[in-house]
């Protein structure tokens, strides 16, 4: 009933039956999942809120030489180890004092029937008992006790039989002693008496366990709990953040008009958009050039209508500060890979830096500076890279530079960084950074009034870092300024997002290579008072597949008919 409760209360999710089905054989409950249910999640979170899996705490409170004492499980096998030689040492005396009084008697018991006829006589004549044990013990040397045991011997017993029976005993008495002797002397012995009468004890009423222990019992991983799902991230220009599974959104064709990717209110707009796993570490990075860690599992999960929960709230990031920035990590505690990977940061004034991921592995809770920004500048992007990267920039006025990361060198956490690409005139600024390992990969740039394209990297000579670029895009009135450049493989996905949260997913694979310089083609279809707000590339899953464009979905209720 409790499992059923916790169902019907949503606290654990993806069962659609449980059935107890025990009986006077042994206990089976079966839980039958939905299909999309991941059965370890399930199976923790009923390790976790039911009696599925219990633990029992014990306080070991024992008297040790007459005072209380709390013992640990192996101090009490030692004491209970040592309790069962005490009581094996008193026990073995004991039965080695009867079994010589006993052998004592037999002893007198043999020296009458060897002596039988002058033993009658001598009772025969004596007058009173007491004669008779004061002539037994000064004729045949018996003590006291001995002489008492031979008057009060029964007839029956100086038969042949009986005569034959004392004899037996009495060499069994011998034996017996002797092995007493060997026990008290023999410590090896006496431990091996306890180890056989324990073992004796466990097959007489010993039955099969029903609990195991263990040396201590981990407390389940926040991550236990979650399937490790694609999501997608959204961040608002007013700071509202959610997560939302990558797989409420379709993709569609070229120029559709896309599907709602978030309510906002009017004043806010999307403004960021990442594709991460659950499990998956995030390294945030804010305007300001400070480094906030987050697991994706922490991220409040919304649909893709809700406006999501203000990040100030999750991160304790500054009332003036917001993410611009993040990086999917996994191993912050693997030595070799913290210290052979890097960081590289870009600001929109064109500054570079190159840190190690060392230096960002050991999480706080308010966060660390990641780069010293300089007044009037703000960081744009972060990349994860191994040292052998090419770094690409561009600017919002369509140029370009390409230069190889040996170029910048690491430096410390709080450094300012130097020169990666020269500015234009005006209001001129850096609006994206690419980092590439080969030339497998095409850079796609967008336009702010839904243009865009996708061209080679060998489009793009390698120069030093710091000069003003090449040409990316023709920016033209009808384009507008530049406003991302990623860089996409043909299997990617583009997830763009216009600023009144409208989301439109396309296929990289649709998009033609073209030239360096050119103009490109029309991506979303926009409003005449609306622009792109943020760009992302998507990796396909073989699950999705590809919609008619025709098909427009503004709100739930038009994708599920």
């Amino acid at each position: 009933k409790k499992t059923a409760d916790l169902i019907n209360e949503k606290k654990i999710e993806g069962i659609s039956y449980i059935n107890d089905e025990s009986d006077r054989e042994g206990m089976r409950i079966v839980i039958i999942l939905k299909r999309d249910a991941t059965s370890n999640v399930v199976l923790n979170k009923l390790f976790k809120y039911t009696q599925l899996q219990n633990s029992f705490n014990v306080n070991n409170i024992s008297l040790v030489n007459g005072r209380p004492r709390s013992l640990t499980l192996k101090q009490m096998i030692s004491y209970f180890v040592k309790h069962r030689h005490r009581v094996i040492l008193r026990r073995t005396k004991y039965e080695l004092e009867q079994a010589k009084k006993r052998a004592h008697i037999l002893e007198g018991l043999l020296v009458a029937l060897d002596n039988l006829d002058e033993v009658i006589k001598l009772i025969r004549e004596s007058k009173t008992p007491d004669e008779a044990k004061t002539g037994l013990i000064k004729n045949f040397e018996l003590t006291e006790i001995q002489a008492k045991a031979i008057l009060d011997m029964r007839l029956h017993r100086l038969t042949g039989l009986e005569r034959e029976k004392i004899r037996e005993e009495y060499k069994n008495l011998m034996n017996l002693i002797e092995h007493l002797n060997d026990i008290l002397s023999n410590e090896s012995l006496q431990m091996k008496i306890i180890r056989d009468e324990l073992f004796e004890i466990k097959e007489k009423f010993g039955d099969e366990r029903k609990t195991e222990i263990v040396p201590n019992v981990e407390e389940f991983d926040p991550e236990d709990f979650y399937a490790d799902e694609d999501m997608v991230i959204t961040i608002s220009r007013l700071g509202y953040i959610k997560r939302t599974p990558l797989a409420e959104f379709r993709r569609q064709g070229r120029g559709g008009i896309g599907s709602r990717g978030g309510t906002t209110r009017d004043e806010d707009f999307l403004e960021h958009l990442y594709i991460a796993s659950m499990h998956n570490t995030m390294l945030f990075f804010s305007k300001n050039g400070k480094c906030y860690w987050l697991k994706v599992y922490q991220i409040p999960e919304g649909s893709r209508t809700s406006k999501g929960r203000a990040i100030q709230n999750i991160l304790n990031i500054e009332p003036n500060d917001f993410v611009r920035a993040y990086i999917n990590v996994q191993k912050l505690d693997d030595e070799e890979y913290i210290n052979n990977n890097f960081i590289i940061l870009g600001t929109k004034k064109g500054v570079i830096k190159k840190t190690t991921l060392e230096a960002y592995s050991r999480p706080r809770q308010n966060g660390i500076n990641a780069i010293n920004i300089r007044e009037g500048d703000e960081l744009l992007e972060a990349k994860l890279t191994n040292g052998n990267h090419e770094i690409m920039m561009a600017v919002r006025s369509g140029r370009a530079i390409r230069f190889h990361e040996s170029k910048v060198r690491p430096m410390g956490r709080t450094a300012s960084g130097v020169r990666g690409i020269t500015l234009g005139s005006g209001n001129d600024e850096v609006i994206g950074m690419v980092t590439v390992e080969e030339e497998k990969e095409n850079i796609l740039v967008v336009a702010e009034k839904g243009y865009g394209k996708r061209s080679r990297i060998g489009d793009y000579r390698i120069t030093n870092r710091g000069g003003k670029g090449v040409k990316t895009l023709n920016i033209t009135e009808k384009t507008g300024k530049l406003i991302a450049m990623k860089g996409v493989l043909d299997t990617d996905d583009l997830m763009i997002i216009n600023r009144s949260g409208l989301a439109i997913r396309v296929a990289v694979s649709e998009l033609r290579v073209m030239g360096r310089t050119t103009q490109g083609v029309r991506l979303i279809n926009l409003k005449e008072d609306d622009s792109i707000a943020a760009v992302a590339y998507v990796k396909v899953n073989n699950e999705d597949e590809p919609e008619n464009n025709s098909e427009s979905s503004e709100s739930p209720e038009n994708e599920e008919k």
